[in-house]
């Protein structure tokens, strides 16, 4: 059974995302925003950043994933829906849980760039570099963290753990990260 080791606590998390939706709200004050959550990681990490800001927003959501159920980017971002906001002329604001690899972000930032928004930035509650590809990277985030699989507050590991209202390092064991290489 993996350990789980304490990264962000709920009320630390409460605090940044309240410092970060301020932050946000401070910028886009005088504009129209679009939040893009992706789906699902992203939806406690939205619902919370959403209800702490005070400018009216747009909300949508897009579903991709690069994971599926193992604890490495299988570098293939596939986007399983799609928007149904027209963001033409808008400020997009896309919600990630997580900035890991890059890769979604910039599928992600390519895709919606054809559909002409006033201008695109990232949102991430961790940006963390240990495993970037890519040149990606949030403009605004919560907490940033260095290396770890991490779990909770709406990041999974094979659709478990969402539910953990703090966030925890999933520390494997060596015989089960053997045996994960094989998912």
């Amino acid at each position: 059974m993996p350990e789980l080791l304490p990264i962000l606590s709920q009320e630390e998390i409460r605090e940044k995302v309240a410092r970060l939706a301020q932050q946000i709200s401070d910028d886009y004050k005088e504009s129209q925003l679009v939040l893009i959550g992706v789906l699902k990681g992203a939806f406690v990490f939205m619902a919370d950043l959403v209800r702490n800001l005070n400018i009216p927003v747009e909300i949508d959501f897009i579903c991709a994933s690069s994971y599926a159920n193992s604890d490495k980017s299988s570098g293939d971002v596939k986007i399983l829906s799609q928007l149904r906001t027209d963001i033409k002329d808008k400020h997009v604001l896309i919600v990630e849980d997580i900035l890991d690899t890059g890769q979604t972000i910039k599928r992600l930032i390519s895709s919606f760039a054809s559909r002409q928004p006033k201008s695109i930035r990232v949102c991430a509650c961790i940006d963390k570099m240990e495993r970037r590809q890519t040149d990606s990277r949030a403009d605004y985030s919560c907490h940033c963290v260095s290396h770890g699989f991490l779990v909770g507050y709406g990041l999974d590991y094979a659709e478990q753990y969402r539910q953990l209202p703090a966030i925890y390092h999933l520390q494997f064991s060596a015989s089960e990260e053997k045996n994960d290489r094989h998912l």
